[in-house]
């Protein structure tokens, strides 16, 4: 799995014109999922993503985490984060897992950060095309990958 994670001000997710998911202040995830991805994925980015300290303490330093400061979460389902652009100028996307193999897992996911967190997570809505708003704060944007050892 990949995730790539935006400390935000606020964030909002909008299909047809309605807003299916919306937060203030704490982390917007674009989130990827692939072909072999398990739970233990899950487990290793929800306690990374829980953990994280990107958060400023008192003295204005990235030292709290988003369980530390009660933040929201806006997790958006993002097959294209498995882009690769290796060859031509098309992307392939057969590194992404089919909707049928990365919806369970990103409703696992979502659930899993929810208990995590204590509280809901807002979301996009799978498959649909969606228009994505944020205050990227900070600007902090960070890219984990449950598959690689430098997370």
């Amino acid at each position: 799995m990949r995730v790539l994670i935006q400390r935000v001000s606020h964030a909002s997710v909008v299909v047809a014109d309605q807003t299916t998911g919306q937060i203030e202040a704490g982390l917007l995830l674009l989130v990827g999922v692939t072909h072999d991805d398990t739970e233990s994925d899950i487990q290793f980015l929800v306690n990374k993503i829980g953990n994280l300290r990107i958060f400023d303490d008192a003295n204005g330093v990235m030292n709290l985490s988003l369980c530390d400061v009660g933040g929201d979460v806006l997790a958006v389902s993002q097959f294209t984060l498995y882009a690769s652009c290796k060859k031509g100028n098309r992307p392939s996307w057969s590194a992404a897992a089919p909707g049928q193999i990365s919806q369970p897992i990103f409703e696992q996911f979502v659930d899993a950060l929810s208990k995590k967190i204590n509280r809901p997570v807002a979301t996009g809505q799978f498959g649909a095309e969606m228009k994505v708003s944020l205050c990227n704060h900070g600007p902090v944007t960070i890219w984990l990958d449950s598959k690689q050892s430098d997370s």
